[in-house]
């Protein structure tokens, strides 16, 4: 919204169109799962016990991440080839195939492969970041790549929103929703056709978006200032001397915050899958007891109030702070805010909901603050004729460690419910310590000689 005055170049239609599409692709058909895995883990059978639970649905979280992890960089080369367009389409057309296939899925093993395949073929994430800041001049880069993050925001909201309210229809709205209707068979089906409708809606909206690659050099060049001058010269001098795909494995800057990148995104979806893992589970496990309703509206409300951040606050924050600096002050406030979460089962009533909401918001603003800025410093440090490969491998390696995360963190969480007497660090108190472990390493990555500026990147 704030980027049509910026963005002269191209209708208000299109940034709008930008928002849905991310949207579907990145948020929807990951948080919606959230609400209702536990559930829905339960009423496949494969679970010999009840704190099993979480080992199994962290692998079905992890299959996703593995199927993106093996044709990001892939998709990132044919977007940079032949144009961000036609990655955009494949995507929002596996979204609308394999979404509902999961919702259909009768055991755990099509659950696996459905999920595993729709990340097989979502290549999305990395040419709509090479997009955004595309579409825009330079200088509103923050603000391009801030809209992607919210457009997380809105998934926050509606995402968990449709998993938690849709999910086994047939219990909780029996008078519209028979037992024998496909819908009381199938009881995750409905969440996952209603996002592949919408889905079908974002596809023809994709046919509007104009192409972008190549079209933001030739309006560089048509800028008399010098700065546009400068500019253009710098990344025509980096396209000569650079070794294509392969130079970005020599690229320093650009693999120091791919690492950072990374390391932060295994503790953001080893939460996101924990938190409601916990909350699902038993008060006599250490968890909240809370229906996939309770954990829907949770998300939703902090993904309501993660989108008025990232709308008002985050732009003034990201002028007046360093990005890195920024980065470092979120990983230190991570650490107090994930060690109360083992103490909420002791509240109950409005205190536990007030608690919960507020700490979930701050852990999804904290998160997308430290993923917008090295969205930001990752496309920073290439010129854009590699940028969407950039991206690309940015979400192959990211992709391995989010792959590794579910997985990890449901086996830590079933094993965390097994040992609730236990001297050090009993119960949950061993999960939430891990995440923070991980903060901590990311911090410390954020610091030479880890980590490299790139040259290329001006506050």
């Amino acid at each position: 919204m704030f980027l049509v005055m910026s963005c002269a170049n191209y209708p208000f239609i299109v940034h709008q169109e930008l928002i849905f599409l991310n949207l579907h692709f990145a948020a929807l058909p990951i948080q919606s799962l959230f609400p209702f895995l536990y559930f829905m883990i339960r009423d496949l059978h494969v679970a010999k016990e009840e704190e099993d639970i979480g080992f199994y649905a962290g692998f079905v979280g992890a299959s996703y991440m593995l199927g993106r992890a093996l044709t990001s960089v892939l998709w990132g080369v044919v977007a940079d080839k032949h144009g961000r367009k036609p990655v955009l389409v494949i995507t929002l057309f596996s979204v609308v195939i394999f979404n509902t296939l999961f919702g259909l899925s009768s055991s755990y093993w099509m659950a696996l492969t459905t999920r595993g395949l729709l990340g097989l073929l979502s290549g999305m994430l990395g040419p709509v970041k090479a997009y955004a800041t595309e579409v825009c001049r330079k200088e509103h880069g923050h603000l391009a790549l801030s809209l992607i993050s919210s457009s997380r925001g809105i998934g926050l909201i509606v995402g968990p929103a449709i998993g938690g309210y849709l999910a086994q229809p047939a219990d909780k709205y029996p008078d519209i929703f028979s037992v024998n209707s496909i819908f009381g068979r199938f009881p995750y089906f409905l969440p996952c056709l209603s996002i592949s409708l919408l889905a079908i809606v974002a596809l023809v909206a994709c046919f509007w978006l104009p192409e972008t690659l190549h079209r933001h050099t030739e309006d560089i060049i048509l800028d008399n200032s010098t700065e546009a001058v400068e500019q253009s010269i710098s990344d025509t001098n980096a396209e000569h001397n650079g070794g294509g795909c392969l130079s970005l494995f020599t690229n320093w800057a650009l693999m120091s915050a791919i690492t950072v990148y990374c390391i932060f995104s295994l503790q953001d979806v080893a939460y996101a899958e924990v938190f409601s893992l916990w909350a699902i589970s038993d008060r006599k496990y250490g968890g909240l007891s809370f229906s996939s309703q309770d954990v829907g509206s949770v998300l939703s409300i902090s993904g309501l109030l993660l989108l008025i951040y990232q709308i008002l606050v985050y732009p003034s924050v990201a002028k007046s702070i360093d990005p890195i600096t920024l980065v470092r002050t979120v990983a230190l406030l991570t650490v107090p805010l994930l060690s109360s979460y083992p103490f909420m089962p002791t509240l109950s009533g409005f205190i536990l909901q007030l608690a919960v909401n507020c700490a979930s918001f701050l852990k999804n603003s904290f998160s997308v603050t430290t993923m917008t800025v090295f969205s930001i410093l990752i496309n920073d440090a290439v010129n854009q004729d590699l940028r969407a490969s950039a991206n690309g491998l940015s979400i192959t390696l990211m992709s391995i460690f989010k792959t590794i995360a579910p997985a990890v963190a449901g086996v830590i969480f079933s094993w965390a419910q097994k040992r609730q007497t236990a001297l050090f660090l009993p119960g949950d108190h061993l999960v939430f310590f891990t995440l923070n472990v991980l903060t901590v390493i990311g911090l410390t990555f954020t610091f030479r000689p880890f980590y490299t500026r790139s040259g290329r990147t001006k506050h």
